[in-house]
């Protein structure tokens, strides 16, 4: 299933800026930035509650947000893209 994650970490702190970029690479193991605060993943449900646990485990909840969007395994009809950053299939092979 796809799952769209937004978060919002607050960054006034050495802290926050700290909970950020973890936040930020623990979506990475899961799925691919696609805006700053953006990720989408497609997860087993699973995988998905160990990223939830993960997240949990980082975030301050009286000062940052986290938000799951789920799309479902019929996804692909679901996203549309415009503009300067192409869209990637996120289930297409992996080229470096």
């Amino acid at each position: 299933m796809l799952i769209l994650i937004t978060y919002d970490v607050s960054t006034s702190s050495i802290g926050g800026q700290k909970r950020l970029r973890k936040v930020a690479k623990v979506c990475q193991k899961y799925g691919q930035r696609v805006q700053n605060s953006v990720f989408e993943c497609v997860v087993d449900s699973t995988q998905f509650a160990s990223l939830k646990i993960e997240l949990l485990e980082i975030i301050d909840k009286k000062q940052d947000s986290l938000r799951y969007y789920r799309l479902g395994n019929n996804y692909k009809t679901k996203v549309e893209h415009v503009g300067v950053k192409e869209s990637i299939d996120v289930e297409g092979p992996l080229i470096i």
